[in-house]
């Protein structure tokens, strides 16, 4: 909760319809799918990264990286830890969408084992453009000591 102002500071730097820091609030304290990392350097939030996961699936909601940090190979840390984050919550598989325009992030989650699904056709509501709905199943092998405070243990 400490790093929502910073997190929707970042989002809305990153994208033309940013979710608010509300919405950030609203994803970590009601949404019990929803799980979030951010990378930090020198105390300060440089980038972020959400997916909600349910059962074996995770669907990937925002990653973004600040602009004076870009280039320092944050996007890529914070995606593969939350690939790693989703594969000790039990996800076997990941999605997500990105704009048809926006190589750089399709680069980059294809050298993390995305592949392109299918278009989604003017999923963009800002500009109506398209989106790829990227997936991966080539998550990392869980962690077998990760918990949670939410972790459930059925006897």
């Amino acid at each position: 909760m400490d790093d929502v102002e910073r997190v929707s500071a970042i989002e809305a730097e990153a994208f033309p319809r940013p979710w608010t820091a509300a919405d950030f609030r609203h994803e970590l304290t009601e949404n019990k799918v929803a799980r979030y990392l951010v990378v930090e350097e020198a105390g300060e939030v440089a980038a972020f990264a959400g997916v909600h996961v349910i059962i074996d699936q995770g669907h990937v909601t925002n990653i973004a990286v600040a602009e004076q940090h870009r280039g320092k190979g944050y996007g890529r840390l914070v995606t593969a830890a939350l690939m790693q984050y989703a594969a000790n919550l039990g996800a076997t598989y990941l999605t997500l969408e990105v704009r048809a325009s926006n190589q750089a992030a399709q680069n980059l989650y294809a050298s993390l084992g995305f592949i392109k699904v299918s278009v989604r056709k003017r999923y963009y509501e800002d500009t109506g453009e398209d989106a790829w709905l990227m997936a991966c199943d080539q998550l990392p092998a869980a962690d077998p000591d990760f918990e949670e405070p939410e972790t459930v243990y059925e006897d």
